[in-house]
């Protein structure tokens, strides 16, 4: 990657990339960048989601993977990002364009950051870039969270720049609220220094653990909340699932599989409550996402800024059930949708990294102290250069033999 020449053109194309907690496949995102930091101007020009197999889902979903399987896995996902981005790059030239590179979150497989007591903590995000960028001929800016945690931050969120510049007032606070495999939060204030965001804790994650764990595996989601909307809620579960420590930290905190994966917040409950119906579980579940969210904005934003609006993104914002109990846990808080706002609710995070991406190659700082509890800002991700290797043509080849 020429990085003075990225830095020198008058936009860029980047092909951004994200596997979120809920392990449904890789979006990815073709975005117009002009600019950057908080003078970037963007376009989002197309948008995928390229959904993993049955039997690669059931892998990234194991409670426990040994160091072999995260190398086999790191190498997979690089496949199947790289064909994710290959198949934009082929979109893009039918349109006549190019991408200039490619920003790529990956997957996180194990995420614990820092906390008191344990000022050392770690992060490790698989589909290796190397494998991208062979195949596709396009540099890779990767790896964007041990920046942050370096720096002393949590490494998450990493969307609040991203959604400053996508949705940010001049007049008003505005909260964004993306429910991927995890709930975060964004408090995006008129000026940039303002800015707030944490993890609320859990997400897709539960609904769809508890859709398969009750199914049996039969089930991967609880499609459109069709499930909880016929069940009733059971008090005594949603009181345990409401009854964990992460809920009464102030922010800044971030949350991952390792606090909220079935396998650790759903199956040690599963034996008193087993006798109840799928339905009834898949009810009581989203309520705890719900209300999870809606005391985290009532106990944290609130009383320092009060939102004019809530923009909601990520799959949360696709399950009907879910945005009703939003609505009625946050009495008094309007929901909007991300697509009001020009940006599909599946494409935000896609998006945000690879307007990361693009920080990187200006060598700016891409993450938020204020969001992440860092130092100091910081420059995120590393660079893997595109492939410039071609194959011998067959005279070459002869001449050289």
């Amino acid at each position: 990657m020429n990085l003075d020449a990225l830095r020198n053109k008058p936009e860029r194309l980047i092909v951004g990339l994200m596997s979120g907690t809920s392990c449904d496949g890789v979006d990815a995102a073709l975005v117009r960048i002009r600019g950057s930091h908080l003078d970037t101007d963007l376009d989002l020009l197309d948008f995928r989601t390229f959904p993993y197999s049955p039997d690669l889902r059931e892998r990234l979903l194991a409670g426990r993977m040994d160091a072999k399987e995260v190398c086999l896995l790191d190498f997979i996902l690089g496949e199947e990002m790289a064909r994710a981005v290959a198949d934009l790059k082929d979109r893009a030239a039918a349109a006549g364009r190019v991408p200039d590179f490619v920003a790529s979150h990956g997957h996180t497989v194990a995420h614990y950051p820092s906390v008191s007591g344990r000022p050392a903590g770690g992060t490790l995000q698989i589909g290796q870039s190397a494998v991208i960028a062979e195949r596709t001929g396009l540099g890779v800016v990767s790896d964007f969270r041990p920046g942050d945690m370096a720096a002393g931050g949590q490494g998450a969120p990493l969307v609040p720049l991203a959604d400053w510049l996508l949705f940010g007032r001049r007049e008003s606070t505005i909260a964004c609220l993306n429910v991927g495999g995890i709930a975060n939060v964004t408090v995006v204030t008129p000026e940039f220094e303002g800015i707030r965001a944490f993890d609320t804790g859990p997400g897709n994650m539960v609904i769809d653990g508890a859709a398969g764990l009750l199914s049996g595996g039969s089930l991967m989601m609880d499609q459109d909340g069709q499930g909880a909307a016929r069940g009733d809620v059971i008090d005594a579960l949603l009181a345990a699932l409401l009854d964990h420590p992460y809920f009464e930290l102030p922010p800044p905190k971030s949350a991952g599989r390792e606090q909220f994966g079935p396998e650790t917040y759903l199956l040690p409950l599963l034996d008193e409550w087993k006798g109840h119906t799928t339905e009834d579980w898949l009810a009581t579940v989203t309520l705890a996402v719900a209300r999870t969210v809606a005391d985290a904005v009532n106990r944290w934003v609130r009383p320092e800024r009060e939102p004019e609006c809530m923009i909601l993104s990520g799959g949360g914002a696709f399950n009907p059930t879910l945005v009703a109990l939003l609505e009625k846990e946050l009495r008094g808080l309007e929901i909007a949708k991300s697509e009001d706002y020009g940006i599909r609710s599946d494409a935000r995070e896609a998006v945000a990294f690879a307007i990361l991406g693009n920080e990187t190659v200006f060598n700016h700082p891409g993450n938020v102290p204020g969001a992440t509890g860092a130092r100091h800002p910081a420059v995120l991700g590393k660079i893997t250069p595109g492939s410039t290797y071609a194959e011998p043509d067959e005279e070459r080849a002869d001449h050289v033999a």
